[in-house]
């Protein structure tokens, strides 16, 4: 399919979602995009950009396919264990017990519920509150079903995965009570506005799909919405290059906090 193809592609697919494709590294998005019109069977953008106007379920096919939803519990548990020890303390210390936490690009809600599943070790579940964000109203659903694989849930300690896991088959059902701490919400990163006054932002393994323009402008965006002292939780494949410049503070590999 001819580049130029792709220009008139991103601009229909903007107008129909608002979701900007020139943020998206071009190479890898293009070659996901054009897989998708193949499995299709439909042959080039024009066409394709019909079917998504005329077929809904295409249309959400085409969205749930775009953002990217690899997600599980706890993963690369050695760093939740360091936001156990180290950083959910030193924050309930210096902000109070009813922290403000926004779990950013969260996916089918892995994330957000395994943030109130570890802050349930230091907090009651009745002071836990999560703003869960995601550009993709499927994904959102499918996080408010809580529903998920075994492999999904292969990191959850076990102590926690006895008191807040019902296995309903090869499945695993989150409580009720874990699902009531979360609140979801619809949000585009390159274009909503960004909470305010958040004591934790976590945001982890989706910018790396980003360019590195528009990954500066969401760490500086992310600054802008932590209070001083407020940390920001990225993923393991990522890291801010110039973090001094955007007055972050390294505390290690994958938390920054706010001067």
């Amino acid at each position: 399919m001819p580049a130029y193809d792709y220009e008139y592609f991103k601009g229909a697919v903007f107008a129909l979602t608002q979701i900007d494709l020139n943020a998206y590294k071009e190479k890898q998005m293009k070659r996901r995009i054009d897989t998708l019109i193949g499995k299709n069977g439909i042959t080039g953008y024009e066409k394709y950009i019909q079917l998504l106007k005329e077929n809904r379920e295409k249309f959400d096919e085409f969205v749930n396919y775009l953002t990217i939803n690899v997600s599980e519990f706890y993963r690369n548990p050695e760093q939740w264990e360091l936001l156990d020890k180290e950083i959910f303390p030193e924050l309930i210390n210096r902000f109070g017990r009813n922290l403000k936490i926004w779990s950013a690009a969260c996916s089918t809600g892995d994330e957000p519920y395994s943030l109130v599943m570890a802050l349930s070790r230091h907090l009651p579940l009745s002071q836990i509150k999560i703003i869960a964000t995601d550009i993709d109203k499927q994904v959102i659903a499918k996080a408010k079903t809580g529903l998920y694989s075994e492999k999904s849930v292969l990191s959850v300690p076990r102590d926690l995965k006895e008191k807040y896991f019902t296995k309903i088959g090869p499945s695993y059902q989150i409580s009720k009570e874990i699902k009531a701490r979360v609140e979801f919400r619809q949000h585009n990163l390159l274009k909503d506005t960004y909470e305010k006054n958040c004591d934790l932002i976590v945001c982890r393994n989706v910018l790396i799909y980003f360019t590195e323009e528009a990954k500066e402008e969401i760490f500086r965006k992310f600054y802008d919405s932590l209070k001083k002292g407020g940390s920001l939780f990225i993923g393991s494949t990522e890291q801010i290059i110039n973090y001094k410049e955007m007055n972050y503070r390294r505390k290690n590999s994958f938390f920054y906090e706010r001067f």
